[in-house]
């Protein structure tokens, strides 16, 4: 009963959830001729495997009834809808698109999600630790310090003890971490926090009629021009073919003379 009746308390509670598009994790990854960033032309793109599992975990709060409502957000061009349709399809209410052909950066991103959360009042916002193709891990970080909140990184479990309040387990380079945060909060997920469903093809349908709101970056009132300059991309060098030895004491003079032991 009383587990019941902390559910019901709860049952308001809105999740904002960020979903970024990025290239596919397993496409081969071209840089531009003028050495400027990575050709994205001709590429396959999807959500940012981190952001899936941010999706997921927002989807069993509401499946349990902590959550009331899961709101998509992404940042990006006009082909950032398909990323939320994807989050829609997945069990996501509605989506909320900031239209921007501009490079987002880490701390431009995270003005924007607190202009957005300024005006849904969440209890939770849940974002990848970081996306695969800039591997920055700032955004969530930064919005915490941005909204002045609790935040719980790199979270590889979130339980709800009482009424406003998270547990989230951390993983951290000594083991496990447990930190306990008042609500509103800040949760970016690891990879051991859930396995992300699969979207069915009813819900891929049902997720057409989703709403989608579409703002911009000047009606939230947020300058998102870029703090850093990227001076130069290139592709990591070959690696070099590997020898076949036969026998120990070669393995062993190899060890020796061209590895540093």
């Amino acid at each position: 009963l009383g587990q019941a009746e902390g559910r019901r308390r709860r049952a308001g509670m809105r999740v904002l959830v960020g979903v970024k598009r990025v290239i596919d994790y397993a496409a081969k990854i071209r840089v531009k001729p003028d050495g400027s960033g990575v050709d994205k032309a001709n590429v396959k793109m999807s959500m940012n495997p981190f952001c899936e599992i941010a999706v997921e975990e927002a989807m069993r709060l509401k499946e349990k009834g902590i959550a009331s409502e899961v709101v998509a957000v992404s940042m990006g061009a006009q082909a950032s809808q398909e990323t939320i349709r994807t989050a829609l399809a997945m069990g996501a209410d509605r989506g909320i698109h900031v239209q921007t052909d501009s490079e987002l950066q880490p701390l431009a991103v995270a003005k924007l999600f607190q202009a957005i959360a300024a005006k849904e009042e969440p209890k939770m916002v849940i974002l990848g630790k970081q996306a695969i193709d800039g591997d920055n891990n700032q955004t969530g970080q930064m919005l915490a310090a941005l909204m002045r909140w609790p935040q719980g990184t790199f979270a590889s479990r979130v339980d709800f003890p009482e009424e406003g309040r998270a547990n989230v387990t951390r993983e951290v380079d000594g083991g496990l971490e447990t930190v306990s945060l008042s609500l509103p909060a800040v949760v970016t997920t690891d990879l051991r926090l859930n396995e992300p469903r699969y979207a069915t093809l009813p819900n891929i349908m049902k997720a057409k009629k989703k709403p989608i709101e579409k703002v911009t970056p000047e009606d939230l009132g947020v300058d998102i021009a870029a703090q850093i300059e990227t001076v130069k991309v290139v592709e990591p060098p070959q690696r070099k073919a590997g020898v076949v030895l036969e026998s120990v004491d070669q393995l062993v003079d190899k060890l020796k003379t061209e590895a540093v032991i």
